[in-house]
Parts: C-alpha cells; sequence; structure tokens
C-alpha cells in the first residue's frame, strides 16, 4: 500500500488534513496581540516602580501559557503546566497588586474562571480549638474556587514550636485542593524570604505542589523616591528642595532600622509628614498661608521625625 493511500485513510480517520495542520505557520505575535496580556503587564509596569525581575517573571510565565493554549489546539498536550506559586520578598513591595495581575492574564488566557484574588492569613484558616480549622480553611477555598487564594504570610501557618498547632491542619487540606483542584484554583504562598524557606524545609510536600518562586527584593533609595513623588502628586503634596534631600536621608535611615515595610513605610513617613505640616501651618499667626504653602512639605516636616531625633523609626509596630 503506497504512502498516499495510508495518509487518505488516516487524514478520513482523524477528520482533518493532518499535513495542512502540520504546515500552517502559527503568528503567535498575533495571537498574543488577541489575547490582550500585554496591556495588563504594560498596566503592572506603571504600577509598580522598579522590580524588574519580578516583571520579567510574570512576562515569561505569560509565554508560557500562551504556548501551552496553541499547543493545546494543535492536539499538543504536555499537562498543564504547574501554577501555583510563591512570593517572597519583605512587605510594602506591591505582591498583591502582581497577584491581581497574574489573575488577569490567567482568566485572559483560560486558565481560571475568575480574575477574583482572595488575600487571607493564618487568622482566616485557623481555628482556635479542636474542629474548627477544618471548616474553617474549606469554607475559604470553596470561596476561592475559579480564581486565585493569596495566602499572605503563609510560614505562619506552621508553628514548629507548637507541634499541637491547628495550623499543620491547615496547611495539610491546603495541599489537598493544591493537588486535587489545581484545575480550577491558583494558590499563591507570600512571606519574608528567609521564613518561606524554612516553612517548605519543613514541608516538602507544599513545595513540590509550588511552579515557580517569585522573589521581591528590596526598593532602592532612588526607587523609594520616585514612589514618594508619586504619591505626593496624587495627594496634591509636593517637597521643597531641602525636603526632598531630607527625605532621602530619612530612606537611608530607615532603611537600615526594623521593620521597614518599602512602599508602605513610605506612605506611612508621608502621612506623618502631612501631619507635622499641618500643625506647622496652624501655629502660623502673622500671616495667611498661600494655596503653595497647603501643597509643601518642608524639610522641617521630614527632620521631626524620631528617625533623626532618636535614631529610631516613628513607630515600631510599622510592617
Amino acid at each position: 500500500m503506497s504512502e498516499q493511500v495510508l495518509e487518505k485513510d488516516l487524514v478520513s480517520a482523524v477528520g482533518h488534513d493532518i499535513q495542512d495542520t502540520i504546515d500552517t505557520p502559527i503568528d503567535l505575535e498575533a495571537t498574543f496581540r488577541e489575547s490582550h496580556v500585554q496591556e495588563i503587564l504594560d498596566r503592572l509596569d506603571q504600577e509598580l516602580v522598579g522590580l524588574q525581575a519580578v516583571k520579567n517573571k510574570i512576562k515569561e510565565m505569560a509565554a508560557l501559557l500562551l504556548v501551552d493554549r496553541v499547543r493545546k489546539s494543535l492536539g499538543l498536550t504536555a499537562g498543564a503546566p504547574t501554577l501555583h506559586m510563591t512570593f517572597l520578598g519583605n512587605p510594602g513591595m506591591g505582591k498583591t497588586t502582581v497577584a491581581m495581575r497574574m489573575a488577569e492574564i490567567l482568566h485572559r488566557l483560560g486558565y481560571i474562571r475568575k480574575e477574583n484574588v482572595m488575600l487571607v492569613t493564618r487568622d482566616d484558616l485557623v481555628g482556635q480549638g479542636i474542629g474548627q480549622t477544618a471548616p474553617k480553611t474549606r469554607e475559604v477555598l470553596n470561596n476561592a474556587m475559579g480564581g486565585v487564594l493569596l495566602v499572605d504570610e503563609a510560614y505562619t501557618l506552621f508553628r514548629p514550636d507548637n507541634p499541637g498547632d491547628f495550623g499543620l491542619e491547615a496547611i495539610e487540606i491546603l495541599m489537598q485542593v493544591m493537588e486535587n483542584q489545581r484545575d480550577d484554583l491558583v494558590v499563591i504562598l507570600a512571606g519574608y524570604k528567609q521564613q518561606m524557606e524554612h516553612f517548605f524545609h519543613s514541608n516538602p510536600g507544599m513545595n513540590s505542589r509550588i511552579g515557580l518562586h517569585i522573589e521581591f527584593n528590596d526598593y532602592s533609595v532612588d526607587n523609594l523616591m520616585v514612589i514618594a513623588q508619586s504619591i505626593l502628586v496624587s495627594q496634591h503634596y509636593h517637597f521643597s528642595r531641602d525636603a526632598e534631600k531630607a527625605f532621602r536621608e530619612y530612606l537611608i535611615r530607615r532603611k537600615a532600622m526594623p521593620h521597614f515595610a518599602n512602599a508602605r513605610s513610605v506612605r506611612n513617613a508621608i502621612d506623618r509628614a502631612r501631619l507635622r505640616q499641618a500643625n506647622r501651618l496652624l501655629n502660623i499667626r502673622d500671616r495667611q498661608v498661600t494655596r503653595d504653602d497647603l501643597m509643601t512639605i518642608e524639610a522641617a516636616d521630614i527632620l521631626a521625625s524620631r528617625v533623626f531625633r532618636d535614631g529610631v523609626p516613628d513607630c515600631e509596630a510599622e510592617s
């Protein structure tokens, strides 16, 4: 029997011309444009200062998901990529924003049913007494189904100093769902890098379910200044020239102190500077204030911080 006859029989059995399918080129660029994923990546780039390594990881993940979808359309199955991931880094690095954009990408490409991101902590998953943890954890998971579940400070679920801690029960249930329902829920575990590494070392079953680890390195002082300027503009304030120098010095000192939370600490510092500015303006007795006065943060509003006066953060509990 000739090769042509064999090919005809095969084409007839599958119901389409395999040779045509093989030879037809796929325009990935057009497919990418049609997905509108670039719009999401552009928005992420605008929303977050720096973090280029993080943004590159998200772009790589988007590329994998897009190619995987095209492969599926051609009958090329290699098993769905593992979508569960970890975000490693200090607070105030935009992890929630990245999770939201990741959910949009996953939804656009058909990997999840909803764009929803549910943010939870240990308190949302772990009960205080016997029999309370399982229903709490399952309720959270049921509500998150179809979207993304972001577990912040996930390492707190494991407390090795307390073997009877109910967090272990939550971990077991979470691992089961991550494995058995991975096609309907994406779990992102977030927390400090060192604590999360210890968490995975102590819970290897959890680590094996993670497909992508993304590290959020702390912002540089230059990046933090850009964030500060952005916050000020959005609130109709600006630094005087001396205040800008003072705030840069503030950041250099504050970064070296405990509980520094990157963008969150910048926002908190600006809020306190606004309080000092308001008090300073109210103490002006000899003249009326101008619109520019109401908008300007002066060096005195920054230098009054305990960071300069006592060498400690204004708020020790800042996180």
